[in-house]
């Protein structure tokens, strides 16, 4: 049943959010009257939650998979599983997931189940949490709308929001994937019920629940960096609104402990262990600059395929349709409010400026805690989301970044009450008729929407990479294998390159180790070996270098190195500047010559690997602040290089090189190795 505030008189028709701070009393029990009126919309809830929810799953079961990027999280795994740390490669402290709560979520369910194959602890994670998101949310929404319920008439909670998500394509594929989408939309759904429980609650409650579920909501949005580091937008908002309301300061020193401990407690792990301030591929992807004209291309080649803007205008008129309901049905201001001056009413003197700011202030502060309080808290975080993802430029995968925008923006709208009036005798209930008839006939248009467009496929979404970079990810990775569900590290073997891949690995181990590169040929890598005799400070270990991450590391043995052009798990690569208009989401790339001097390979070199380039490359990684940094994530972690590290965590953070290497040189003043010709 959904939960109703019953200090309404059973005649009100007002909005759940337009009540204030002096409207609220603890809830009661739910009276005979009301409880009968309940019943429709209940049923239709639940109805709607049920169908909405049994949908979704179906249809992201039928789209089941592990991404690439999903199998970068199991390299993770695999080498916690081993004892090798939260590390990407053995011996190197690189944080390579972005995720924090993904990446611990993932190795503690397979070292409770002991699963083979941790793909599927993945994809099991994924699905439930991506599904049980749905509903979840659609609850807290119905407590926003609850008290609508107790109006005359008949009042139905329809799924609009709820519709709008689960129809757009990405949205199923990204339900698994090996992602953390799911988390992120869990951890969303449960913040919006906790955040408008604590917006329902009245603030001159003092008791031990209420301090408590404070506490617990504090707790569950300071865990927002650690989900993804984007979502402290959201988490921060949500703490801002709480920490300025009129709780005390012992509160709110205990908001802040709490909230605090455990994702400051990380970030000082992460200093003293990676050396760095965020994770490795955060680096890679590096924020700094504007990319607009390809954030807008990214929100075109999300919206256009799927007529999306259709339910986007529907359900913000839905949204504001309500809003004006919740407006006109607002009590009058009290006598006591307007005696405080907020109604001038009976104000005698004209308010002083610094009064006025004072009361604009205390005005503020005292809706904040209220269900419209927290409804304008999320649509401004759900707005500040999806433009730092325009500003970012997007990324490569067709619509991934934008779900988590989208999906917090239509959290007051998952589900809307369509109110049916009893008597059209009074102007009041004929307009209650005209909004309910309105908003009825949005979700039918919702739902005729998605029935025209959920199978919808991009043009040559198997088979090219548009011009703008963005790929239909999952569609690629089908064609190209095969196999319309690959789950397992296994089924990656089909991709080009990959059984080559395994073959090369086995053969160059038996021979000492060494450089492996792609090729042109998809069935053959190139091979830079390993000397007999290895320079000082330099393991003797065989590196993998090739763009695609998670099938080549899932597919390798974990003491064999893998590494990438762009720095997900290679941070000399993340240190390079970003190409100006390389691929969105690939915009670093690190010449080969570099990964082959760095590993120590000193002859053997392919056609396409410049002598020359290899010399004055490993001249340029003798540079001082280089070599600190190489220290940094590969000598043995003790306390004494925990403190180095937690001191230089900041400078490292912003360390750039220059990708090619005569110019590494003269930036670092390091002359040029001698019979170097310099193109």
């Amino acid at each position: 049943m959904i939960p109703i505030a019953t200090d309404t008189d059973p005649d009100d028709t007002s909005d759940g959010g337009s009540e204030t701070a002096a409207e609220r009393t603890p809830e009661t029990a739910v009276d005979g009257p009301s409880r009968r009126r309940l019943i429709v919309p209940a049923t239709s809830f639940a109805i709607g939650a049920v169908v909405v929810t049994v949908f979704f799953a179906i249809g992201a079961w039928q789209r089941r998979w592990i991404a690439d990027d999903g199998l970068i999280v199991l390299r993770t795994v695999r080498n916690l599983l081993a004892g090798n740390g939260p590390v990407f490669n053995a011996g190197e402290r690189v944080e390579a997931n972005t995720s924090t709560v993904w990446t611990y979520l993932n190795w503690f369910w397979a070292w409770v189940t002991g699963a083979e194959h941790t793909e599927y602890v993945a994809l099991w994670l994924a699905l439930i949490l991506s599904v049980s998101a749905v509903p979840l949310a659609m609850y807290g929404t119905a407590r926003l709308y609850g008290r609508r319920a107790l109006g005359p008439g008949i009042t139905l909670l329809a799924p609009l929001g709820a519709v709008v998500y689960i129809v757009i394509p990405p949205a199923r594929d990204f339900a698994t994937s090996g992602l953390e989408n799911g988390l992120t939309l869990f951890w969303i759904a449960i913040l919006w019920c906790q955040f408008l429980a604590w917006g329902r609650r009245d603030p001159a409650d003092r008791s031990v629940r209420s301090r408590a579920a404070f506490l617990i909501l504090a707790f569950t949005a300071g865990l927002a960096p650690l989900i993804r580091p984007e979502m402290a937008v959201f988490g921060g908002l949500v703490l801002l609104a709480m920490f300025v309301t009129r709780i005390g300061w012992r509160m709110r020193l205990a908001m802040v402990v709490v909230a605090g401990a455990l994702p400051v407690g990380y970030q000082i792990f992460r200093m003293g262990y990676y050396a760095v301030l965020v994770p490795n591929p955060a680096i890679a992807k590096d924020a700094s600059g504007a990319k607009w004209d390809q954030g807008f291309a990214y929100l075109t080649n999300l919206f256009t395929p799927y007529t999306l803007l259709l339910p986007v205008i529907v359900a913000i008129v839905a949204g504001l349709l309500l809003a004006i309901l919740s407006l006109t049905n607002r009590p009058a201001a009290s006598t006591a409010e307007t005696a405080d001056g907020y109604g001038g009413v009976l104000e005698r003197e004209k308010p002083s400026p610094a009064r006025r700011v004072t009361g604009a202030w205390g005005w503020i502060v005292d809706r904040l805690q209220s269900q419209g309080g927290v409804v304008t808290v999320v649509v401004v975080s759900g707005l500040i989301l999806g433009l730092y993802w325009l500003r970012q430029g997007g990324d490569f995968m067709h619509g991934r970044v934008l779900l988590s925008p989208i999906f917090v923006l239509l959290l007051p709208v998952m589900v809307i009450p369509v109110g049916i009036p009893t008597t059209l005798a009074t102007k009041s209930s004929r307009y209650r008729l005209g909004a309910g008839l309105l908003l009825l006939g949005g979700v039918i248009t919702t739902v005729w929407w998605g029935a025209a467009v959920n199978q919808t496929v991009l043009p040559n979404a198997g088979m090219d990479i548009g011009r703008d970079g963005i790929v239909d990810e999952r569609r690629f990775y089908v064609t190209n294998m095969g196999n319309e569900n690959p789950i397992t590290a296994e089924d990656y073997l089909d991709y080009p390159r990959m059984r080559a891949m395994v073959e090369t690995i086995k053969e160059t181990e038996a021979e000492g180790g060494g450089v492996i590169l792609p090729s042109a040929n998809y069935d053959e890598w190139y091979v830079s070996p390993l000397p007999k005799k290895m320079p000082p400070g330099i393991p003797r270990q065989t590196t993998v270098f090739f763009l695609n991450l998670g099938m080549t590391s899932m597919n390798a043995p974990l003491d064999v190195r893998v590494i990438d052009q762009m720095g997900l798990a290679y941070p000399l690569a993340a240190h390079t500047p970003r190409l100006t208009d390389g691929r969105i989401g690939h915009d670093k790339h690190l010449p080969s010559e570099w990964v082959v001097a760095e590993s120590g390979g000193i002859s053997g070199f392919p056609g396409f690997i410049d002598k020359d380039e290899v010399k004055m490359a490993r001249a340029a990684l003798t540079c001082p602040m280089t070599q600190a940094r190489f220290a940094s994530y590969k000598d043995t972690w003790s306390f004494a290089r925990f403190r180095h590290n937690l001191r230089q965590a900041e400078e490292f953070n912003k360390y750039r090189i220059a990708r090619e290497p005569k110019y590494e040189l003269l930036r670092c003043g390091i002359p040029m190795p001698a019979g170097v010709t310099v193109r």
